[in-house]
């Protein structure tokens, strides 16, 4: 069937080489949390479920940034929202080097209490990314996503694994690992909308990462918390997240910071929902307000899409497809 058919046929809403020793230390340093059977995943795909996915500019006011979230919350459940997404570092984003650190928490934590007991009272799904968890010392954090479910429990976190070392061009030198320690673990979750996938920001430039929610632990819908530059924002945000969405067929959900935090930090915005053909779905008609969008996911498409186009079946290659660089 020609491409542009099988688009048209497709019920989707409109709106090297590192060695096979490399890839197996990977393999074994990775641990994997939430394994779905076949029943569990396909038990997902009922009735369509509203998600909403939020836009914001974090400060350094964690009283004033739940605030923010709290009414967010309370907005989206009034439009009938069943899981709402917020960017990473929603609670809490400092003006200086060591103040996320002084300030992180365990996951019982007051802070963290207060988004569980925000989930109770509106009977909502949370999805809460970049958390500042307490880190292994008194010097470091974990950059973690949280999920709560709609009882107030946390019911699954990741912990970031790719940290955002890099001096961007025309901006300034970020570098995340001095101050936080890197997570070990692919996590995928069952939930009523769907086999999540829980990643942050920098892990949208790992595709393989993606690759294993998907094809190794059924992930449907991909959660990609972020905090982009500005200038990285520009060059590349959409375009990553429509390549998650299509190379994985996956519902992709994007929450962003958006605008000034302080005077030395800029996000670019732009929360998105695409579907699993790569369209985007939902987004704020403004980049930079804040607010939130809200789409209704129908893990029927996700079938649709992977049963027309069948790349599971098709793929070839994996960490045990042999190579010819020789030794």
């Amino acid at each position: 069937m020609a491409l542009a058919s099988l688009a048209a046929s497709l019920p989707i809403a409109a709106s090297a080489s590192a060695s096979a020793a490399a890839a197996a230390r990977f393999r074994f340093r990775i641990g994997f949390r939430g394994m779905a059977s076949a029943s569990a995943v396909g038990a997902a795909a009922g009735a369509p479920a509203r998600v909403g996915v939020v836009q914001m500019t974090s400060v350094g006011d964690v009283d004033a940034n739940y605030a923010t979230c709290s009414r967010l919350t309370k907005e989206a459940a009034a439009s009938g929202v069943k899981f709402l997404c917020f960017p990473e570092v929603f609670s809490f984003i400092g003006s200086k080097d060591g103040e996320s650190v002084k300030l992180a928490e365990p996951l019982d934590g007051p802070i963290m209490q207060r988004y569980c007991s925000l989930a109770k009272e509106s009977g909502m799904w949370l999805s809460l990314g970049g958390f500042q968890e307490k880190g292994p010392d008194d010097s470091r954090q974990y950059n973690t996503h949280v999920l709560i479910d709609d009882s107030g429990k946390v019911r699954s976190s990741y912990r970031k694994i790719h940290l955002f070392d890099v001096d961007v061009p025309g901006n300034m030198v970020y570098k995340e690992s001095c101050f936080t320690t890197a997570g070990d673990t692919i996590v995928a979750v069952d939930s009523p909308f769907g086999r999540l996938g829980l990643t942050v920001c920098y892990d949208l430039r790992f595709p393989e990462l993606y690759q294993i929610l998907r094809f190794k632990h059924q992930a449907q819908v991909l959660l990609v918390p972020s905090a982009f530059t500005k200038v990285t924002g520009e060059a590349h945000w959409e375009i990553l997240l429509r390549a998650r969405a299509i190379e994985t067929q996956c519902y992709v959900i994007a929450a962003a910071q958006a605008g000034k935090h302080n005077e030395k930090r800029e996000s670019y915005g732009d929360s998105i929902i695409i579907d699993p053909w790569g369209t985007v779905v939902a987004r704020l008609p403004d980049r930079l307000s804040t607010g939130f969008a809200v789409a209704d996911l129908d893990l029927s498409k996700v079938e649709a899409v992977r049963t027309r186009m069948p790349i599971a079946e098709h793929r070839k290659f994996d960490s045990d497809w042999k190579s010819s660089t020789k030794q």
